[in-house]
Formats: C-alpha cells, sequence, structure tokens
C-alpha cells in the first residue's frame, strides 16, 4: 500500500511549479528557477504539440549501417542545451562559443567567460547579466562543503587507484544526501522533478572541484589541499586548489577549460549514459557516476590524454630541431606510411576545425608562445591538415580541442596525464547536470530503444530491397 501511495503522489499535476527550496537560496536562485520554470512552460507544451500533431511523422531513414556501428547520425534523443553543428561546431542554447566567450560575464581582468555563466545559460535559455553570475558564485560557494565520510572513503583508496575511479566512488559516496531522492521517496509531484534535480545539480558542482583537487593532492602530491577561497571564481578556485601554479595566466587556463568542455549536446558516451540512467529516474548523483565511468573510457575521455603523450613523443624524436610546417609535414606523413594514426586530428562529427581549439590556440598565442610544446602544436596546425586532405580517406582533417587542451595544462605544471579526464569531468558535470534538469523538466520518459540480432538486421534489409523492387517505398524510407 505504501508503494501504491508513493506512485500516487506522482501524478502529474500541470504547469510547472516552483517548490519551496530546501535552504535559504539567494534571491538570485528564485530567479533561476523562475527563469526554468517559464521556460519549462513553453517547452512543455511545444513537446506535447508535437506528439499530437506529428508524432507518427517520420524524420530519418534508418541503415543497417546505424543500427551497426554506434547509432552514429541517428536522430532519437531530444537535447535541450546544446546543439553540435557538423561545419559551427558546438552552440550553447543556438548562441556559438565565439559568443558564449565573448558576451559572457568574466571574472575581473579577465578575458574569458566564467564557466558559471554558461551554466546559468544552459540552464535558462538566457545569456546572465553580472550579478547574476556573481550571485550564483556564491550560491555554489554556500554548497562547497564535501561531507567528511566522502572524504575518509576516498582516503581508504590504494593511491594507485586511477583518479577516475576515485571521482566515480566519490559521486556515489554522495548520493546518501540526494535531495531529489529524498524528495522521491516522500512523494512529490513530476513538476516538482526538475526543482529538486537542480537542488541535487548545484550540489553536486559545488563539491567536484574540491574532490577532484582532493583526488589530484592524495595522488600526485603531498595529500595537504590548499584552503577553499571563496574571494575567488568557480573556476580560479579550483585552480588553486590544485595547488601547481598560482599565476593568473593559470586561473584563466582553467576557466576557459572548463567553459570550453562544459556540454556538447546528448549523443556522447558520457552525456547519453547520465540522460540513459536518469530517465530511469535514478537522481543525478546516480547518473552521473554512470556518465563519469563513460568518461573513463579511452575512446572518449581520454583523447586529450593520449594527444599531449603523442605531442611529447613526437618532441622527444626531433630533439633539438625546431618544429616548422616543412619539418611536421615530412614527420606525417612518415608516420601515416607507416600505418600510425595522428591523433587530435578529425572529430566524429564536426567537419570544420573545432571551435575550442581555435579559442584554446587564441588563448596560447596571448600566453605561451615561447612554449616550445605550443610551436610544436602551432606546426601541426599548419603541416597536418594538407597531409591528411592528400589522403583522401577523411571526412574533417583539421585539430579537435583535444590536440591542443593537454600542452595548456602541461605549459602550467600540470603535468600528471591520468588526471586530465578528471578535469574534463569537473567541466562536463555543468552540461550532464543541466541536460538532466531539463529531461525532467519537459518530462522525457524512460529510454528504451529496440535492439535486434544480425539476422534480424539481414531479413529486414532484404524486406526493404524487395518493397523497394516493388516500388512500395522509395531509397529514402
Amino acid at each position: 500500500m505504501e508503494r501504491v501511495k508513493r506512485i500516487a503522489a506522482h501524478v502529474d499535476a500541470g504547469l510547472p511549479l516552483v517548490a519551496e527550496p530546501t535552504s535559504a537560496p539567494l534571491p538570485v536562485m528564485e530567479n533561476m528557477k523562475t527563469k526554468i520554470a517559464a521556460l519549462a512552460g513553453e517547452k512543455s507544451a511545444f513537446k506535447n504539440f508535437l506528439l499530437k500533431y506529428h508524432g507518427e511523422r517520420k524524420i530519418q531513414g534508418l541503415t543497417v549501417e546505424m543500427a551497426i556501428n554506434g547509432a552514429r547520425a541517428v536522430k532519437s534523443m531530444v537535447t535541450e542545451t546544446s546543439d553540435l553543428d557538423a561545419n559551427l561546431g558546438i552552440a550553447y542554447r543556438h548562441l556559438s562559443l565565439y559568443d558564449v566567450n565573448k558576451d559572457l560575464p568574466k571574472a575581473p581582468g579577465g578575458n574569458v567567460a566564467l564557466p558559471e555563466g554558461a551554466f546559468w545559460l544552459l540552464v535558462t535559455g538566457e545569456e546572465p547579466s553580472e550579478e547574476e553570475v556573481h550571485g550564483l558564485t556564491e550560491e555554489l560557494h554556500k554548497r562547497h562543503e564535501v561531507p567528511k565520510n566522502v572524504l575518509d572513503t576516498l582516503d581508504t583508496l590504494p593511491l594507485d587507484t586511477h583518479p577516475m575511479t576515485q571521482l566515480s566512488v566519490a559521486m556515489l559516496a554522495l548520493q546518501k544526501d540526494s535531495k531529489f531522492n529524498q524528495q522521491y521517496q516522500e512523494g512529490m509531484k513530476k513538476d516538482q522533478y526538475w526543482v529538486y534535480a537542480l537542488e541535487d545539480a548545484l550540489d553536486i558542482i559545488a563539491k567536484i572541484p574540491t574532490i577532484a583537487a582532493k583526488i589530484y593532492r592524495r595522488t600526485f602530491q603531498d595529500g595537504v589541499v590548499p584552503a577553499y577561497d571563496t574571494n575567488l571564481d568557480w573556476a580560479a578556485n579550483f585552480a588553486q586548489m590544485l595547488g601547481v601554479n598560482q599565476d593568473a595566466g593559470f586561473k584563466e587556463a582553467v576557466r576557459l577549460y572548463l567553459m570550453l568542455h562544459a556540454d556538447h549536446e546528448g549523443g556522447n558516451v558520457s552525456a547519453h549514459a547520465t540522460h540513459l540512467v536518469g530517465s530511469a529516474l535514478s537522481d543525478p548523483y546516480y547518473a552521473w557516476a554512470a556518465g563519469l565511468c563513460g568518461l573513463a573510457g579511452p575512446l572518449h575521455g581520454l583523447a586529450n590524454q593520449e594527444c599531449l603523450s603523442w605531442l611529447l613523443d613526437v618532441q622527444k624524436q626531433l630533439g633539438d630541431q625546431r618544429p616548422t610546417k616543412e619539418l611536421l609535414t615530412e614527420f606525417a606523413e612518415k608516420t601515416l606510411k607507416e600505418g600510425k594514426v595522428i591523433p587530435g586530428f578529425g572529430h566524429a562529427v564536426l567537419r570544420n576545425t573545432d571551435p575550442r581549439y581555435m579559442l584554446e590556440r587564441e588563448f596560447a598565442l596571448t600566453h605561451c608562445t615561447h612554449d616550445p610544446l605550443f610551436q610544436l602544436v602551432d606546426a601541426c596546425y599548419h603541416a597536418i591538415p594538407p597531409v591528411l586532405l592528400k589522403q583522401g580517406k577523411v571526412k574533417n582533417p583539421y585539430p579537435n580541442v583535444d590536440a591542443h587542451s593537454g600542452q595548456l595544462m602541461y605549459f602550467y605544471n600540470l603535468k600528471e596525464q591520468n588526471f586530465y579526464t578528471v578535469m574534463f569531468a569537473v567541466s562536463r558535470t555543468l552540461g550532464v547536470m543541466a541536460q538532466y534538469i531539463w529531461s525532467r523538466a519537459i518530462g522525457l520518459p524512460i529510454e528504451r530503444p529496440k535492439s535486434v540480432p544480425l539476422e534480424e538486421l539481414m531479413n529486414l534489409a532484404k524486406k526493404h530491397r524487395w518493397q523497394r523492387e516493388k516500388g512500395k517505398v522509395s531509397d529514402q524510407q
């Protein structure tokens, strides 16, 4: 009977409501909730309109290749926060990363958009004011303290435990304090899901820099984490807690990194894993723990690390030679003739140079042109795309963000490559949490695609061919 009562309490009550806050928030947080609630009402109505009047319309043909090769390019998910265009790159709420970096509030004296502002944009659909970003930073400071049991749990892990494993363990250790899960167990209406999802999301975003810094310091340094500084913004505070470089340039580099990697639509492994688990109404901690495990995979979050390893190896092979376009052209041609891959060039979706790469390049041209490793990155930028184009086998010969990110971290003395995916995770927390909030806000259902064995694909392909020959379907269906 108790279970029936709980289920009955989850009936949709209609229009989105703003629930009473679980703690006394700053006025800016009520402002954020009001904006989300208003936009959620519009988007929910639009979703219902699409289902009612266009629910049976076909939007895409499905091929055998799509079914076998990881559902690539299959339009089968809804993600409100960002969209990845093959030619223009990622856009946060239809705003290009160039415009995000130009228009959003910055730290005093800085030139990089604050990641907190990117999160505000992702969750509200509006560019934030200076006051709103400052208020969000203050709210995150209020929530930053990590429970002792979580830190103690980390300290029980062997020091050679991979940093991503430690981060996943910490995320699950935090789960017992989930406000979403608590309210679900007590019984809340569907239109309140996003409110408590937001509460958990803000807690996770606030705490993950401290956890990441703890993991870095215990794994690679002396175990002592510099004190949390509420006078700094979210990213700058994370940078100083790592304790590797107190230069203002490093704080700017971390702001840029965390802003650029915040969101990348919903189809990548970590975002999709988070969405999938969240669609079962697992709380944000469970969902992001699943996403973190996906991010740890070498085909996803480790690309940055692999690119840096390749650059350092090339640098070693070149010795005292200054990297030039001519020298790297020769090196790239030799590498490809040997059947080896040049990491950091090309992208599963993009067909032009990754805007994230270009923004990191602009930063490097201002802050570290004297760095020998950047000089190698610069030579690769000029030399490798023409070599790949001559091969005639790649759809995109241009560099992606992973070809540059490692150089910036390495330049500022963050050299432990096994930690780079944790840096990625701190940033991507912003995007996956925004996506989780919006999945609950517009009431997206549990995800359950249909799977078939290879033999069934053959039968379906034969049936389609027979129907096409009889003129019953077109090639596009």
